[in-house]
C-alpha cells in the first residue's frame, strides 16, 4: 500500500467561469512523499487553503511523452526514420517493413473506411480533423463529427506514441499485476472510435485495435522487447433487436474463425468479463469481442487477425445503422438512452484501460476523451419496470447471453 499522500490546493477567483488546474511538485529525493498544487478559479472573490488527504492512492505527475503540435497536414508516417523498415534485415530485404510500419498503415487506412462510411451513413455531416505530432517522433490524427442528422458524436482517432511510462502506466498497459520497479521505454499505435447516434434505437459502437511494444530500460541493455496486440469491437444498444444483435455478433465469429476457431468464444466471454460496470452489477452492453496482451501466436498472424477485425467494423454496425436512424421514437425512449449513456461514462472513466493509460502517460486529451457522449443522464435510484423492453436491456447486460 502506497504511504499517506498531501497535497496542498490553492483555491483562487475571478469574475471569469470556475475551473482547475493540476501542477505537479516531484521532489528528486526517494523517500519525499509527491506533492501537487492544485488552483482552482471561482466565480466569487475568494481565497483558501486546503489540505487532502488519501491513504490509499499515490498523487504523482506521470506525464512521460511530449507535448503534443498541431500540424497542418498529415504526414506519410508517424514512424521515427529507424522504425518504417526492420534493421535487422540484410539489405537485400532493406526494404521489408516493420510490424510498426504496417499496423500504422492498416489504422489509418480502417480510419479512412470507417469515417466515410460514417458520413454516408449521415448524409451530410463532416469530420473535424486534427493533426498533430511530437518532437521525438510520433503523433495522430483526430476526427470528430458532432451534431449531425445521425450522429450525436463520432470519433476515430489514430495515433503513434513514443514514451517512457512510469510503473504504475505499466500496470495499466498490460493488466499486470506486476509493476516494474523504474519508467519503461514503451511504443504503442492503435486506431480508438466510439459512436454514439442520435436515435435511441440505434446502438452505439466502440472498436479499438492497438500494437504495443515495451523496450529495455537504459539500465538494462540486452533486456527482451516486449511485443503484444490487443483490441476488439462491442455493441452498446439501448434498446434489443435481436436481428441486430445477432448479425454483429456473427461477423465477429466469422473474423475470428478465419484465424483459430477458439476465438470467437474466448474473446466473446473476455469481451463480457472486461466491459464489467463492479459497482453496478453490470455489463455496459451486448458484447462483442476483447483480447489483449497477445502475443502467444506467431506475429504475422495476429497482426492480420487485428487487420481482419479492424475491417470487419462496417460490415457489422453501419447494416443495422441504416436500419434503425430514422425509427420514430418518444421522450422516453430518449431519457432511456441517456441513462444507458450514462453507464457508459462510468465504465469510461472508472475501468478503462486505454483511458487509464492515456491520462497517466500525459497524451492528449481531447483524443483520450472523445469516446465521451455529447450527453448522460443520471437519476436517483431508477429501476425499470419488469417486462419493459428497458428492463429487457438491463437483464441482459446484467446476465451476458450468448447470441449466435
Amino acid at each position: 500500500m502506497s504511504p499517506p499522500t498531501t497535497a496542498s490546493a490553492i483555491v483562487s477567483s475571478s469574475s471569469s467561469s470556475s475551473y482547475f488546474t493540476l501542477f505537479p511538485l516531484t521532489s528528486t529525493s526517494p523517500k519525499s512523499k509527491p506533492t501537487t498544487k492544485l488552483s482552482f478559479n471561482f466565480s466569487k472573490t475568494q481565497t483558501r487553503n486546503l489540505t487532502l488527504k488519501t491513504t490509499t492512492t499515490t498523487i504523482r505527475s506521470a506525464v512521460s511523452i511530449e507535448k503534443e503540435i498541431p500540424e497542418t497536414e498529415r504526414p506519410n508516417t508517424f514512424l521515427r526514420e529507424s522504425d518504417d523498415h526492420d534493421s535487422s534485415t540484410s539489405s537485400s530485404s532493406s526494404s521489408s517493413s516493420t510490424v510498426r510500419s504496417r499496423f500504422e498503415k492498416m489504422i489509418r487506412k480502417a480510419q479512412d473506411s470507417v469515417c466515410k462510411a460514417i458520413e454516408g451513413a449521415d448524409g451530410g455531416a463532416k469530420f473535424k480533423e486534427d493533426v498533430w505530432s511530437r518532437p521525438g517522433g510520433g503523433g495522430g490524427i483526430s476526427r470528430v463529427l458532432q451534431d449531425g442528422a445521425v450522429w450525436e458524436k463520432a470519433g476515430v482517432n489514430v495515433s503513434v506514441v513514443y514514451g517512457v511510462m512510469p510503473p504504475e502506466a505499466y500496470r495499466a498497459a498490460t493488466a499486470s499485476a506486476e509493476v516494474k520497479p523504474g519508467p519503461v521505454p514503451f511504443f504503442a499505435a492503435g486506431i480508438s472510435s466510439v459512436l454514439h447516434p442520435k436515435n435511441p434505437f440505434a446502438p452505439t459502437l466502440h472498436f479499438n485495435y492497438r500494437y504495443f511494444e515495451t523496450d529495455a530500460p537504459k539500465d538494462a541493455p540486452g533486456a527482451p522487447r516486449q511485443w503484444w496486440f490487443g483490441g476488439g469491437t462491442d455493441l452498446t444498444p439501448a434498446y434489443i433487436f435481436e436481428e441486430d444483435v445477432k448479425h454483429f455478433h456473427s461477423v465477429q465469429k466469422s473474423a475470428c474463425d478465419k484465424f483459430d476457431p477458439t476465438f470467437y468464444p474466448r474473446f466473446k466471454k473476455w469481451c463480457d468479463d472486461y466491459f464489467y460496470i463492479k459497482h453496478r452489477g453490470e455489463r455496459r452492453g451486448l458484447g462483442g469481442i476483447f483480447f489483449d496482451d497477445l502475443n502467444d501466436y506467431d506475429q504475422e498472424m495476429l497482426l492480420s487477425f487485428a487487420t481482419e477485425c479492424a475491417n470487419s467494423v462496417v460490415p457489422a454496425y453501419i447494416p443495422i445503422i441504416e436500419k434503425r436512424k430514422d425509427t420514430p421514437f418518444t421522450d422516453q425512449h430518449k431519457a432511456w438512452q441517456q441513462l444507458r449513456r450514462g453507464r457508459y461514462v462510468e465504465f469510461n472513466l472508472v475501468y478503462d484501460r486505454g483511458t487509464t493509460f492515456g491520462l497517466k502517460t500525459g497524451g492528449r486529451i481531447e483524443s483520450i476523451l472523445v469516446s465521451l457522449p455529447l450527453t448522460a443522464r443520471w437519476e436517483y435510484d431508477h429501476k425499470p419496470e419488469n417486462g419493459t423492453e428497458e428492463w429487457k436491456l438491463l437483464d441482459a447486460c446484467i446476465n451476458p447471453k450468448e447470441w449466435i
